[in-house]
């Protein structure tokens, strides 16, 4: 015999929608912290729909109140990344600057739905940070309306209380600019197979570049992350009838080091015969040879970042969007394209 059915608890998201008002005006009011910032009307009307759906506030934020210390909650896809590790590593700095506890949970599910880890996060939380993921994998771990800062996601979705991004397009932007200045036409995009904004963001960017430049050819192909995966994705693209492409951007540095063994294995060199780039800086850049030309990434930066905007939030702040700058770096997988090649 089955049992009754599980009711969804509402969430500050539900209330924001029923009253007619953003998030950041539901957390406003439910903490105490409207008055002089929103009408006794819109106060009243948050508050009706919180009643109404029988919305419980974030438990977290009544035991700050009593003077217990604030914990948040970091959410990545995965540690195998070395890109999430220094996103933790900048986040604890900072919390620790802050008095700032930090529980690190690594989602089961990668960026798709993340489960609550505890039997309500909102029970025990006062905040969640995540990295790369879709606000939407995230509605479990926020019920009773906990803050949500978003890193290296999309920062015009209105779910986040604030976001903290890398510069992805002008990363792309400058990764085009030095291949065309060593004159290089003909291209491939070793592209993530994975559904992410940072990823989305480099494919646009890339494209918007070589077609602003005139005059190139762009074929992209997809490889999940990982060496094994980028080799045989790599071999196949410049095993393919036509002209062969003289140089490979990669979404990342682990999609990279595999496009550098493809070359190899097909008697190619790098980067005399096709330059290869890669993306994040990570210590494998520096691991292969030659070294690899990047794009470096602030991650310790954008995870310190993540945790200060949240702390804005959670004192009634508004922390808004950010974006933080990226760097070239040329070592030696890029060189001119070889001449007749262009």
């Amino acid at each position: 015999m089955r049992g009754p059915r599980a009711v969804a608890r509402a969430t500050s998201r539900d209330v924001a929608r029923v009253a007619g008002v953003s998030q950041t005006t539901v957390s406003l009011v439910m903490g105490e912290k409207w008055r002089g910032r929103v009408s006794e009307r819109t106060a009243e009307a948050v508050r009706s729909a919180a009643r109404g759906l029988g919305y419980r506030p974030n438990l977290a934020a009544r035991d700050l109140r009593l003077g217990h210390p604030r914990t948040a909650l970091l959410v990545v896809p995965a540690l195998t990344n070395e890109f999430f590790a220094r996103v933790w590593t900048g986040t604890a700095r900072a919390a620790e600057q802050y008095g700032v506890g930090v529980v690190l949970y690594p989602s089961p599910e990668g960026i798709g739905p993340a489960r609550d880890p505890f039997a309500s996060a909102s029970a025990t939380l006062d905040g969640v940070i995540a990295s790369s993921m879709a606000a939407e994998a995230l509605d479990a771990l926020r019920e009773g309306g906990l803050p949500l800062v978003m890193l290296d996601s999309d920062p015009d979705r209105t779910e986040a209380s604030a976001t903290v991004n890398l510069d992805i397009a002008d990363g792309m932007r400058q990764l085009a600019a030095h291949l065309l200045g060593l004159g290089h036409r003909r291209f491939v995009h070793l592209a993530a197979e994975v559904d992410s904004w940072t990823f989305r963001e480099r494919q646009r960017a890339l494209a918007a570049a070589l077609r602003e430049a005139g005059g190139t050819q762009l074929r992209t192909v997809y490889a999940a992350l990982s060496v094994g995966e980028a080799t045989e994705a790599t071999e196949q693209a410049l095993a393919g009838p036509g002209p062969r492409a003289t140089a490979l951007v990669c979404d990342s540095d682990v999609l990279a080091a595999g496009a550098c063994k493809a070359a190899r294995r097909l008697g190619l060199r790098v980067p005399d015969d096709i330059s290869v780039t890669g993306f994040d800086d990570l210590t494998l850049a520096t691991a292969v040879e030659p070294e690899l030309t990047t794009v470096r990434l602030p991650t310790e930066a954008v995870g310190e970042a993540g945790m200060r905007a949240l702390m804005t939030v959670l004192d009634g702040g508004v922390a808004g969007s950010r974006a933080l700058p990226v760097e070239l770096v040329r070592r030696g997988t890029t060189a001119a394209a070889r001449p007749g090649s262009g």
